[in-house]
């Protein structure tokens, strides 16, 4: 049930990124297009070569191009989403509820890991494959001292030990037995059974501590790459914030005839840069808070 929640967060939240990726890239076609318009009006007038004309289409056919192929992207997503949650038809149409992917910058590390090494299945599986073991060992050590057995029963007894009728005798009612016994030497086969017993919990006590080791290896490597993209996600806001003000000071400047078709695609090229960055950095942040739910138990409730 955890697996199939992560799953399908993680899915949802590609979809959500995927969206807004086709939305950067509309915007992007939306600029060359509005590039393509002012060379070709300053063509006509001669200001720009068929160079520069030349340039702006290919730029704009460029985006036109990746548009196209993120629609495949989206529309592929959609499909893996739709046949994860069982629907009819897989490629039925839907709204993201989300605009954005936001994640949880404020998780508890102690609380996760504590409630980690609590429910994660394998260790307990291992935990208690090591007690089970223990028992074993504690079982067969009980052959070690002398053993009483209580034995009881009820019936009829008759006895007739000569033709005469006094040497008759019968009993009717419960009888009562006690039997101490100790086994002296059986072989060796309780000391090697003991011995096998003591190695088999020694082996899973490497088990144990083996799976710990493995968890909080696991665990500090996914928190380690959480906080990482949490510091990149706060770093491609500024990037992205600097990369718009710069892509509208470069067209303030084209428009002006101050600046080269080439600094503006430069300009446009590293904005739209930017804002696939920034979605990465999102959509991984998001991935490891999913992890690190996942692996803690909490996903469900988180």
């Amino acid at each position: 049930m955890e697996n199939f929640i992560a799953d399908i967060s993680a899915e949802y939240y590609n979809y959500v990124r995927q969206t807004l990726q086709m939305q950067n890239l509309r915007q992007a076609v939306n600029l060359s297009r509005e590039r393509l318009r002012i060379v070709e009006a300053r063509y006509q007038i001669g200001s720009l070569s068929r160079l520069d004309l030349q340039q702006a289409r290919v730029d704009f056919n460029t985006d036109s191009s990746q548009l196209i192929q993120q629609y495949e992207v989206l529309h592929s997503s959609r499909i893996r989403l739709n046949e994860m949650m069982g629907t009819d038809n897989v490629e039925q149409q839907f709204m993201a509820a989300d605009t954005t992917i936001s994640f949880n910058p404020m998780l508890s590390k102690s609380e996760l890991f504590d409630n980690m090494m609590k429910v994660n299945a394998v260790l307990l599986l291992t935990e208690k494959n090591k007690l089970l073991s223990e028992l074993d060992l504690k079982t067969l050590q009980s052959q070690n001292y002398p053993y009483l057995r209580l034995n009881g029963g009820y019936g009829f007894t008759h006895f007739d030990y000569n033709k005469g009728s006094l040497n008759k005798q019968r009993n009717w009612g419960p009888s009562v037995g006690v039997t101490l016994g100790f086994d002296i030497f059986d072989g060796f086969n309780r000391s090697r059974e003991q011995k096998n017993a003591r190695i088999r919990i020694s082996s899973r006590e490497l088990l144990v501590e083996r799976q710990k080791l493995m968890l909080q290896s696991d665990f500090a490597n996914m928190w380690l790459a959480y906080q990482n993209n949490i510091l990149l996600t706060n770093l491609e806001k500024e990037s992205l914030e600097n990369a718009q003000i710069n892509y509208e000071i470069a067209m303030d400047r084209y428009k002006l005839g101050d600046l080269s078709g080439i600094l503006l695609r430069e300009a446009q090229v590293g904005l739209l840069q930017a804002e696939q960055r920034i979605l990465t950095a999102q959509y991984n942040t998001k991935l490891y808070e999913i992890s690190l739910l996942q692996i803690s138990g909490k996903i469900v409730g988180g």
